[in-house]
């Protein structure tokens, strides 16, 4: 009761609310605008070898913090050294070393940069080093340094501009992918509604929501540590799950209006029902995310609780202002025709999800088939996932038609595959025998198999701490790369420290990336079995079964491996990636499964709990399995195919971002829940506890006693009638041919005439009826296309089985009633 109240409360006092959402927005967002964000990417992996270089590498050289950006050149002929090349790259190198922040620029026409030249002599680079972090810079800079770069190209020279921050000049206009996204859920929307209105409110919600919580990610950056990355990745999940909540409420009030309630009881109703679901999902989304706490890795800390707050604050919006807005449309949250129809009619009839019936009946009459075509289906899906290989992007995985991917090519190209991504051997050298150790070490490196060039950074003679640059002769992806690293810190490294006080580590940029894959594959089975076991748990105790709660933790699992397949075809396969602009094939971001993982329980929890909650409700009804999965399939399969088509539409949308991490995350999720809402919850599911029967809501009598009751969508409430238990009449409505009739208008009248009670058949043709009293009654029944029928029928003490049949000409059903 407190949920309707509370509801009740936002739709009276609409405008209050309403006002309260505003001044929270516009808040929010121009404090995070005066104030400033303190995005930080900054993460360790403490007792890794590159974190101690990382650590080494502060202490012994603090000035080379700032950003680092690369001009590269090449000659089609001749050489860079020649007179017109030089005069032109060095006024080119002049002009960028005047531009603001920029703290030096080494180029390879001064002593310091002699070794930045190839060993043919047509490829050359400038190293340009600012005095702030990337985070710092804005975009604006990074497009005056291309412009002064590219200045001499032309003729046979070919300059381009590498960098991560370089990499956000050529990025798509900001916001693009959210913009696209909302755009094709508003289209969704407005088909499926038929009301501008109708489609406005779903969306109207999430921008409030999203954009509240994107200020206020941008103020916690202020006093605690959260990546940019957060940004991007919460409006990905504000945006999928909040028009999705919204579109469940929605969904509920309409319906209620339609079959004869108020717009207030109907929001009441929507927000009581649905609006509890919508909780209980959210709730397992934000546990899911919180659960990485788990992994202890504090790169992740910022990006889950931002992704954990956005999801709370879509819930609250969709628990508070959706139901004021509800209160400022009143009946105007439905199309024209279907206003025009209530008022005309009454009690209307809604739209025959035919297609939805056939589909539940043929699932029943199937299961075995479905269930393996399904099944096989996903598991062929899965394969590409047996190879999953986690790693990072770099620019080499850029489209080819950025300036940062030609740079990382003519690099590669002029200086070997591994120039990109070398390795840093940092070593702690206390004593003067401890460097003939290390000199001893860069000589083994040197006839090492897989090692390209082994050069010693210079440094002052009596320096503690040496680096020593390392090529590998194979690019930063490689898996050859990873072995070779893997070599070094195994086997070369632990023989050259044998009886001295030297100890060397592997660090630098790629190795890096290495720990980082290690750690989280390390411990990614133990996250995984964490929030199945977790979604099993709520489960047993929202739908009290055994059965129920494996089958969703089995989906779960199916739906992750499929999406992975999906990724790791197209990104690390390369199928169709250039098309899909995921750019060249490489290794699956280190980070995407944990983060992945979480989503997906999230989401999968919505239309298991949707699917699933149905099914319950008719389950205590009837105590009849078939017709509980029939019913929950038929009556909740479109709304799951169109929340399905939002979220597809929406994470598709960021495959625009031009990053091939935020597009990897974007088809990643829209691949999942396509195969989960059009395979799983309409196919393999339904499918699956058919085959169960009953012992899908089996649970042991010893279980049930000590397991807390909840309700997570509870029925929808029944007017008070005076008659007592028993006075039933109930069955199905139904053709001549024998298909079941949804949506029929079943009226039962007292023997004097007067209505007792009226209601609509379900999606299996089903409807009951109660009666104040045992007597003579008469049923009336009508359905579009059909004429109303009539018949009478003798109530008892007990219930009363009475189908009807809209084809016959006087009576209903055939032979007399059923006592």
């Amino acid at each position: 009761m407190a949920m309707a109240a509370w509801a009740r409360w936002c739709y009276r006092h609409k405008w209050t609310v309403i006002l309260l959402w505003i001044v929270l927005l516009f808040g929010t967002t121009g404090a995070s605008s005066s104030l400033g964000d303190k995005y930080a990417n900054v993460f360790g992996l403490p007792g890794t070898d590159s974190s101690k270089a990382i650590d080494l590498m502060r202490e012994a050289f603090p000035e080379q913090a700032g950003e680092s950006d690369t001009v590269v050149w090449h000659v089609s002929e001749g050489s860079v050294r020649d007179a017109d090349v030089r005069q032109k790259m060095s006024t080119a190198l002049g002009v960028i070393a005047k531009q603001p922040d920029v703290g030096s620029v080494v180029s390879p026409y001064d002593p310091a940069g002699a070794a930045q030249i190839s060993e043919d002599g047509r490829t050359a680079y400038a190293t340009v080093t600012f005095t702030k972090q990337g985070n710092e810079l804005e975009v604006g800079q990074m497009e005056d340094l291309i412009d002064a770069a590219r200045e001499p190209a032309g003729d046979g020279l070919d300059v381009q501009v590498g960098g991560a921050t370089v990499a956000l000049a050529e990025a798509p206009p900001a916001h693009l992918s959210e913009i696209v996204g909302v755009l094709a859920a508003a289209v969704v929307l407005f088909l499926a509604f038929g009301s501008l209105f109708g489609m406005l409110l779903p969306i109207v919600t999430t921008l409030f929501a999203v954009g509240t919580a994107a200020s206020v990610i941008a103020l916690l950056s202020r006093v605690t540590t959260v990546p940019e990355v957060s940004t991007w990745l919460a409006m990905l999940v504000g945006l999928g799950v909040g028009i999705d909540y919204a579109l469940f409420i929605v969904t509920r009030h309409r319906k209620g209006i339609l079959a004869g309630k108020t717009p207030e009881e109907a929001a009441v109703q929507a927000v009581n029902t649905s609006g509890r679901a919508v909780m209980f999902a959210g709730g397992t989304v934000c546990i899911a995310l919180l659960g990485m706490f788990a992994l202890r890795m504090t790169f992740l800390n910022g990006v889950t609780i931002s992704a954990a707050l956005t999801v709370v604050i879509t819930v609250v919006a969709a628990v508070t202002l959706l139901p004021a807005m509800l209160g400022v449309l009143g009946l105007r949250v439905l199309s024209r025709h279907q206003r025009r129809k209530l008022a005309q009619d009454g009690v209307s009839s809604p739209a025959k999800a035919r297609t939805a019936e056939r589909w539940s009946v043929f699932v029943e009459r199937h299961p075995r088939v479905l269930a393996a075509a399904a099944f096989l289906t996903m598991v062929v899906i899965a394969i590409p996932a047996l190879s999953l290989r986690l790693g990072t992007s770099d620019q080499g995985n850029n489209p080819e038609t950025t300036t940062t991917r030609k740079a990382y090519d003519l690099l590669a190209d002029g200086f070997g595959p591994g120039f990109n991504g070398p390795l840093q051997l940092v070593a702690e050298v206390p004593t003067p025998a401890d460097r003939a150790a290390l000199d001893g070490l860069v000589a083994d490196l040197r006839t090492t198999d897989g090692v390209a060039r082994v050069v010693p950074v210079p440094g002052a003679p009596e320096a503690k701490v040496v680096v020593v640059q390392v090529v590998p002769s194979t690019n930063p992806q490689s898996e050859k790369t990873s072995d070779l690293i893997e070599h070094i810190r195994d086997d070369v490294v632990p023989a050259a420290e044998k009886g001295n006080d030297m100890r060397a580590y592997v660090g630098g940029g790629t190795a890096l990336a290495e720990d980082f894959a290690s750690t989280l594959a390390g411990k990614l089975l133990g996250f995984i079995g964490a929030i199945v076991a977790l979604g099993f748990l709520l489960l047993l105790v929202a739908f009290r079964s055994i059965v129920v709660p494996l089958t969703a933790a089995l989906m779960n699992l199916i739906a992750a491996a499929a999406s992975f397949g999906v990724v790791v075809a197209i990104f690390q396969w390369g199928w169709g990636g250039e098309l899909l602009a995921a750019g060249r094939p490489g290794p699956i971001e280190a980070f995407l499964p944990v983060i992945m993982l979480s989503l997906l329980f999230g989401l999968s929890m919505d239309y298991q709990v949707f699917l699933v909650s149905r099914m319950h409700e008719e389950w205590v009804h009837n105590r009849d399995n078939a017709r509980a999965v029939r019913v929950g399939l038929a009556e909740t399969s479109r709304v799951i195919n169109a929340a399905g088509i939002i979220m597809i539409c929406v994470f598709s949308a960021f495959m625009l971002s031009g990053q091939r991490a935020t597009a990897m995350f974007g088809l990643g999720l829209a691949g999942a829940v396509a195969l989960d809402a059009f395979i799983l919850r309409t196919v393999l599911v339904p499918a699956l506890m058919h085959l169960a029967g009953p012992a899908n809501w089996w649970l042991p009598a010893w279980l049930d006693k000590r397991l807390p009751h909840f309700a997570v969508e509870p029925p929808e409430e029944a007017p008070e009638r005076s008659g007592g238990p028993g006075t039933v009449v109930h069955g199905i409505v139904h053709t001549p041919d024998g298909s079941p009739v949804s949506g029929a208008a079943v009226t039962l009248l007292s023997a004097e005439g007067g209505q007792t009670d009226r209601v609509l058949s379900h999606a299996d043709g089903g409807y009951v009826l109660t009666a104040p009293e045992p007597g003579l009654h008469v049923i009336t029944v009508g359905a579009e296309d059909y004429a109303e029928r009539t018949v009478t029928v003798m109530i008892t003490d007990g219930p009363v089985q009475q189908d009807l049949n809209l084809g016959g000409a006087d009576a209903l059903a055939g032979g007399p009633p059923e006592h």
